[in-house]
């Protein structure tokens, strides 16, 4: 057979569900004859993050698949490669490449040359007899270890040679590493003995599927739980130790709890630095638990480490505690009652903001609104960057594992809706939600028409407030002169244009009435996009709750 089928038969062999991509690739045909679901998106970088989404909701056990053409199709998805690789999600990125004759000298666009530091495994196809061996390695490479893209580039020559149709190729399967016993022993007895601890759990949780463990191990030892933007909905939050999640912006009870904790015990997570991440207080003692051994004392220095799966790690520490004495974790008793006091006294703060009736909208209206209209756990909801990024996740409450999709690295434009579209690739059954700013949906709006054209009945929340809020303070001098922040447009009408449902609201009491005709509308199978009039809202939440940008 020739390659594009045996990736095909290949693809079905480990399960893959769907393939995303964008013509021309021969793998797009050889897979709708194999029975795989293909989607054409509109861009590039939207199918990249659709295919994200698909790897994120299964715990990496679907691996979502991109599939481009040679030259302008690959580097027009350099971008979405790079946003998996700083959120470490296993994608499987497969570009046409020039003939081997061509592929290696200017101007040809060389993938595997070009993408190896945004990817955890790149290699071209050589030959056609290779490819077993060759898919083999990518297979074993997303499932085991860090998750991140995984590039194999298919040069047009190759896609002519000829594989044995009788090739041998066994699925991948997926390996776990544990901890080692003496340090695991160590950092039971530091936290058995700590008066006032916290945990920082990332999304090494959501891969690991240790939820279960997670919560045990919190309510065994009466520990309170904040979770990193891609840990978000690791840890129920409706819980009475959750402190909730946040970035750039966060709850005044993970800031709180926080800079009063003697050990911050991080589970798979990676205590990267970012700008829009929690920054832990300086000087306090760390445990870091993680997958990769390349996070270690990185950028937060570790006092403890435990290396290995975050299920194996939760289970072995609650082992090695279970004998321990429970006398701190006893003496913690009034913990969640001081969470929900502080939890109270900060949502009362921003009530005036949450329930703000006046137009422009306040876009914390509409996400205190959606919150009590949504089934939350049978919603997954995911944000955009800037503005809609640190405004919703505070206030998210998020009830379930893998309901809120987090991010905010790279942070680029337009990067939620590919999301929501694979969300619902992924889970068909819940209501899958984006939300974003005008900004974004300039980046990527176009692709709402995939949405509509591929039957993904999503429900897409634009505050359009007319600028791009965020950069106002920075950009005042620029504004002033080329007017570079003042963007316009009736999105509404453009999802109306594409078949979609579309909706502008400008009335603070239409609100509610809004959100369950655009629910309706993704029930009926139609892409719906509410799109809401908003203020310049600068405001976000931080210790300093007058904080703006």
């Amino acid at each position: 057979m020739l390659v594009a089928k045996a990736i095909a038969e290949v693809l079905k062999r480990e399960n893959v569900k769907f393939i995303i991509g964008y013509p021309v690739n021969p793998i797009i045909e050889a897979a709708a004859e194999a029975d795989i679901r293909t989607i054409i998106v509109r861009q590039e970088r939207v199918g990249l993050h659709m295919a994200d989404a698909v790897s994120r909701l299964s715990s990496g056990d679907d691996i979502g698949v991109f599939v481009m053409q040679h030259g302008p199709g690959a580097e027009n998805a350099f971008g979405g490669i790079a946003q998996a690789y700083s959120e470490s999600v296993p994608i499987l990125v497969m570009p046409a490449g020039y003939q081997r004759r061509l592929a290696n000298y200017f101007p040809n666009f060389n993938s595997t040359l070009n993408m190896q530091h945004v990817t955890k495994w790149a290699e071209p196809l050589t030959m056609g007899k290779a490819l077993p061996e060759v898919m083999r390695r990518a297979f074993s490479q997303l499932r085991n270890g860090r998750g991140g893209p995984v590039l194999i580039e298919v040069p047009l020559d190759v896609f002519r040679e000829e594989v044995p149709d009788d090739f041998v190729y066994a699925p991948s399967f997926k390996s776990r590493t544990a901890p080692d016993p003496a340090d695991l022993a160590s950092v039971a007895k530091v936290l058995a003995e700590a008066e006032n601890p916290v945990i920082y759990a990332g999304q090494g949780v959501h891969y690991a599927k240790a939820w279960d463990e997670l919560k045990a191990f919190a309510e065994t030892w009466n520990i309170p739980v904040t979770t990193s933007l891609e840990g978000k909905s690791a840890f129920p939050e409706d819980h009475p130790l959750s402190l909730g999640s946040g970035g750039r912006s966060i709850p005044k009870a993970v800031h709180t709890c926080l800079q009063e904790a003697d050990i911050i015990f991080g589970i798979g997570c990676s205590f990267a630095l970012t700008g829009f991440g929690v920054q832990m207080p300086r000087g306090k003692r760390i445990i870091h638990a993680t997958l990769d051994p390349m996070d270690l004392n990185k950028d937060v220095p570790a006092e403890y480490t435990l290396t290995g799966d975050a299920k194996l790690t939760l289970q072995l520490l609650s082992e090695a505690m279970e004998t321990l004495d429970k006398t701190q974790a006893k003496a913690r008793e009034s913990v969640p009652e001081r969470i929900k006091s502080i939890r109270t006294s900060w949502l009362s703060d921003w009530m005036p903001k949450l329930t703000n009736n006046e137009a422009p909208i306040s876009p914390y209206r509409v996400i205190w609104e959606l919150m009590q209209v949504v089934d939350p756990d049978n919603t997954v909801i995911t944000h955009d960057a800037g503005s809609p990024r640190d405004q919703i996740t505070p206030f998210w409450v998020s009830t379930k594992p893998l309901s809120y999709i987090g991010w905010g690295k790279t942070t680029q434009l337009g990067y939620g809706l590919g999301l929501a579209m694979g969300a619902k690739l992924a889970r068909p059954e819940a209501l899958c939600i984006n939300v974003w700013g005008d900004a974004a949906i300039g980046f990527t709006g176009m692709d709402f028409e995939t949405a509509v054209r591929e039957n993904l009945p999503i429900l897409s929340i634009l505050f359009n407030n007319f600028s791009m809020a965020i950069e106002l303070p920075i950009m005042q001098v620029a504004t002033e002169k080329y007017r570079s922040t003042d963007i316009s447009g009736n999105y509404a009408d453009m999802a109306k244009a594409f078949g979609g449902y579309g909706e502008r609201v400008t009335d603070p009491n239409d609100i509610v009435a809004a959100i369950a005709r655009g629910i309706d509308a993704t029930k009926n199978g139609q892409a719906a996009l509410l799109e809401f009039i908003t203020d310049k809202e600068l405001s976000v939440s931080t210790p300093q709750t007058d904080f703006k940008y």
